[in-house]
């Protein structure tokens, strides 16, 4: 894996982990689609404006509507980042919904910090 390739894929894993309903650590199969999405030549600005995107209709919820399952794998935002290819949302409301989005980045911030052993830290 070039050096490259393996920043993205870090980059795009990194992001993943970080998303409210994520697993704190991405399997073999996430690292292996974050690669195939390099080879594709999917930009990351399309990756992250993807994982805004889905990350937000999993999060942003009224009280109405039920809880979603969690997430288990990068594949889940696949959609996503189609969606974000064929429309190119404008940038200021993914901007917008990133800011809706990051009290519950903080709080899975906070539950993956506490989830570390002392040890470790």
């Amino acid at each position: 894996m070039t050096t490259t390739k393996r920043a993205y894929v870090n980059a795009v894993v990194g992001n993943y982990v970080r998303l409210p309903g994520t697993p704190l650590h991405p399997s073999r199969r996430d690292r292996q689609l974050a690669g195939a999405l390099h080879d594709r030549g999917i930009p990351l600005r399309v990756v992250w404006a993807a994982f805004v995107l889905a990350g937000a209709r999993w999060a942003i919820r009224s009280a109405r509507q039920r809880k979603l399952e969690t997430i288990r794998t990068l594949y889940y935002f696949v959609p996503a980042i189609d969606e974000v290819l064929d429309t190119s949302p404008d940038p200021n409301y993914v901007q917008y919904l990133a800011t809706k989005l990051q009290p519950f980045v903080a709080e899975k911030e906070r539950a993956a910090a506490a989830a570390i052993p002392d040890h470790a830290r």
